[in-house]
């Protein structure tokens, strides 16, 4: 299972929601007006989803509305959920609309469309709303509802790397029963939060919100999202950029060795920068470095450390404190705070990284499900987890791949193979035949989404085109790569790169 895309761009996110969203304002001259539906012809059943006239109100500096969808596409007259919809205005005179998805699965397109709108080129956001859509089950959208904070939080504990056939027990039965809890907790909907149905409420809103054709730009699971649309509506493609994909095409178990090496090219890159600095806490190179975490995440199996206040840092938040940090290279003077309080016995800076990883808050609440929708939608949308005894099997292979991260993210495979709730949407393979061309980047040391996995996208695609930035750090547009943003922003405006193009550090 992806644990780490859960984040997707959380770490840029930290710190630049509010200055992107106070610069979209300044931005802001002559607000558009509020979009009208299309008035197209809908699918067979869906006419009244597809003609619904949504209310606008302010939010903030922009507007925001609910579009509602049916839970189950099967059955159109049955129960309903609602989207939450967050709009940025157009500066100008809109001719289009640009939709967003940070990732996740579980991200917020709500939390990250005044960021990226912030980010795009005035020439664009002139004549552009940028459009942030919750997925079913996620965000402001009805939300997926499973553990309790409490009991998540216990989750968080349990072992990654487990030492024996109780451990692998304890491992499989807080999957079973975070999936029971949702299924308890959200009834239908709990069944109905593929990325094959969230696909298909995007077209719903992009009707609804005015657009002939979608223009998309994923980041992380949303390049998942977007292919998908394309997939099923190749015909409605306008524009759509896949920053840092997904290979859908892989297995859980390949899904999974594809991240631990992506992880450990990350922690190297990480390590090799250390060096640079004055007092490395881990070592005097990169292997003493490697062999000195490994060692820490040992001594937190066994014996876990104590910060003031009582809270104990267990191996398995270590695990997503150290990935958490290596989303972005802004973030590695924050890892190296935290290793050098794991070396000298102070745990309190890791878990500050595990609990942004998860969106804990101080006094023990979550300010997102993230941590538990991520479970449930790539379970509907996996029908190939291992059992536990196949992914025993498998746990050298991710051993010799990644020391550190290796042994838990290849037990983390196979949760979706005890997971109680059944889709009837796994995800296909996609080629959006007739589609226009689809702009794919990759960064080469991505660890969340490896470099492999944008080169099989672009290929799989069949208007693929593959952008390539050289560098290190998940996704690419926002990473200060000027290569990159002129090269998508003029995608935007019309001109396709040339497919294979490179762009340098």
């Amino acid at each position: 299972m992806r644990r780490f895309t859960v984040i997707a761009l959380v770490s840029v996110l930290v710190v630049a929601l509010v200055a992107g969203a106070v610069s979209a304002l300044f931005l802001i001259d002559r607000p558009a007006p509020d979009p009208k539906p299309t008035g197209e012809t809908a699918p067979a059943g869906l006419e009244r989803f597809y003609a619904q006239k949504p209310t606008w109100r302010d939010c903030r500096e922009d507007r925001c509305t609910t579009i509602e969808v049916p839970v189950d596409y099967a059955r159109p007259d049955g129960e309903t959920l609602r989207l939450a919809v967050r709009r940025v205005p157009a500066t100008g005179d809109r001719e289009s609309a640009i939709f967003t998805n940070p990732g996740g699965p579980g991200g917020s397109a709500l939390d990250f469309v005044g960021y990226l709108a912030s980010e795009l080129p005035d020439d664009l956001r002139r004549t552009n709303d940028v459009i942030g859509v919750d997925p079913r089950g996620v965000g402001e959208s009805t939300p997926l509802e499973c553990l309790t904070d409490e009991r998540f939080d216990a989750f968080i504990d349990t072992d990654p790397d487990p030492d024996d056939e109780a451990g692998i027990a304890a491992l499989t039965r807080s999957v079973e029963e975070m999936g029971a809890a949702c299924r308890d907790n959200s009834g239908e909907l709990s069944a109905h939060v593929s990325t094959d149905e969230a696909a298909r409420d995007h077209d719903i809103a992009r009707a609804v919100l005015g657009q002939d054709k979608m223009r998309w730009f994923g980041f992380s699971y949303g390049t998942q999202l977007g292919a998908t649309y394309a997939d099923l509506f190749p015909e409605k493609v306008d524009k759509m950029v896949l920053d840092g994909a997904v290979d859908v095409t892989l297995d859980a178990a390949g899904q999974g060795l594809g991240q631990a090496t992506g992880f450990q090219a990350a922690l190297k890159a990480y390590l090799a920068s250390c060096l640079d600095e004055d007092e490395c806490p881990v070592g005097d190179s990169v292997s003493e470095g490697m062999s000195t975490i490994t060692t820490l995440m040992g001594q937190l199996s066994k014996d876990p450390l104590e910060a003031p206040g009582g809270r104990l840092l267990t191996e398995g938040r270590a695990f997503y404190g150290i990935a958490m940090a290596l989303y972005s290279q802004d973030s590695w003077p924050y890892l190296t705070s935290a290793l050098r309080g794991l070396v000298k016995g102070d745990p309190t800076v890791m878990l500050v990284l595990s609990d942004t990883y998860f969106d804990r808050k101080p006094d023990g609440s979550f300010g997102s499900n993230s941590g538990q929708v991520i479970y449930a939608i790539n379970c509907l949308d996996s029908d190939d987890a291992p059992g536990a005894a196949e992914t025993k099997a498998l746990i050298p292979q991710f051993r010799d791949v990644s020391p550190v991260f290796g042994a838990s993210l290849g037990w983390g495979v196979m949760a979706c193979h005890d997971w109680p709730i059944k889709g009837d949407h796994p995800q296909q393979a996609v080629t959006a035949e007739g589609a226009p061309p689809i702009l794919v980047v990759g960064t080469t040391r991505d660890p969340a989404t490896p470099y492999e996995w944008s080169e099989a996208m672009a290929d799989q695609l069949d208007s693929g085109v593959l952008l390539t930035r050289e560098g290190d750090g998940h996704t690419a547009y926002t990473s200060g790569n000027a290569c990159i943003r002129e090269a998508v922003d003029a995608y935007f405006g019309g001109t396709v790169p040339k497919d294979g193009t490179v762009c340098k550090e």
